[in-house]
């Protein structure tokens, strides 16, 4: 019988069935899937009550694409792991994953990450074919443009990677509107203009991994003083795109409002810190903070607009 229990690294035992469901967690980039699957149910949610349709007759519709888009993400998060082989062990943040470690072979990593992404779009192209294609174009951003592309080559990359970052909530709603719309539009604004902010306020923090990695992440090309200004920048552009939600009530305006005045007035005090990286460290909080209410507003407000 094999043993049922591993030692971990500071010499207690572990279940190893618990380390396996944690590696394979950490290849599938869990939370990452959990945070675009809120992005993709507003989506679904909001179409549905933009549309008068009722989610309650549409039930295999949110099961193809919640579960469909979860599978694709996935996929794609452990495909990024599998391309990034070489420069994972450099990062602190990254070199503890099972891609790394060895618990996961590259092959096994491949199999793993094409399956998922087949599986998943068969699921979407359940839902609709509006949310299959939209799928494969998720995929094809965030694997081809970002992964494989831009990430490594130009101080752009950020940008780019902010495509596939705002498409799972077109997934949800073409799953019920395959034509869009401009709510659909919004949500991908929104989330495309919420990201740069945020992930320079993770390159910001791990400036030194980046540079030694050779990624030319905008703190490592540009400096914090520019990435500050980029920051200020993106966050201003996200005080018009709430506007075009008014179906959702004066209320959800004001509190998304209120949002980006917090978001702003932060990056603000950023040209006057004395610490970059506890400030990039506060703006990276308020921003996780900030996309979960928002979102998670969106989904409230709408139920009595």
């Amino acid at each position: 019988m094999s043993n049922s229990r591993i030692l971990s690294a500071n010499g207690n035992s572990e279940p190893e069935t618990s380390s396996l469901v944690k590696d394979f967690f950490a290849l599938i980039k869990i939370g990452i899937v959990n945070s675009n699957l809120v992005t993709t149910f507003t989506g679904l949610w909001l179409a549905f009550q933009f549309t008068d349709k009722h989610f309650l007759q549409e039930l295999n519709i949110m099961f193809f694409t919640l579960v469909g888009a979860a599978f694709i993400i996935a996929g794609s998060g452990a495909m990024n792991n599998y391309i990034d082989l070489d420069i994972d062990p450099i990062m602190k943040r990254t070199k503890s994953r099972p891609t790394v470690t060895g618990r996961f072979k590259p092959s096994l990593v491949l199999t793993i990450a094409l399956s998922l992404l087949i599986v998943g779009e068969f699921l979407l192209f359940m839902a609709s074919f509006a949310a299959g294609v939209w799928g494969l174009a998720g995929i094809l951003c965030y694997v081809v443009l970002y992964s494989m592309w831009s990430k490594r080559r130009h101080v752009s990359n950020t940008v780019v990677g902010s495509i596939s970052g705002a498409i799972p909530p077109l997934i949800g709603w073409a799953a019920v509107e395959p034509s869009l719309g401009s709510g659909a539009l919004a949500l991908f604004l929104i989330m495309f203009v919420w990201q740069p902010p945020h992930f320079y306020a993770l390159a910001m923090k791990r400036t030194e991994e980046y540079r030694a990695a050779n990624i030319p992440m905008l703190p490592v090309v540009k400096g914090f003083a520019r990435t500050k200004r980029s920051m200020l920048v993106w966050v201003l552009l996200l005080f018009p795109l709430p506007f075009l939600l008014m179906k959702l009530g004066i209320g959800f305006i004001i509190l998304a409002t209120v949002l980006n005045l917090g978001w702003f007035a932060l990056a603000l005090t950023g040209f006057k810190a004395t610490d970059d990286i506890k400030w990039a460290n506060k703006m990276f909080i308020y921003s996780l903070n900030y996309m979960t209410i928002l979102f998670v507003s969106m989904i409230i407000f709408s139920v009595f607009a």
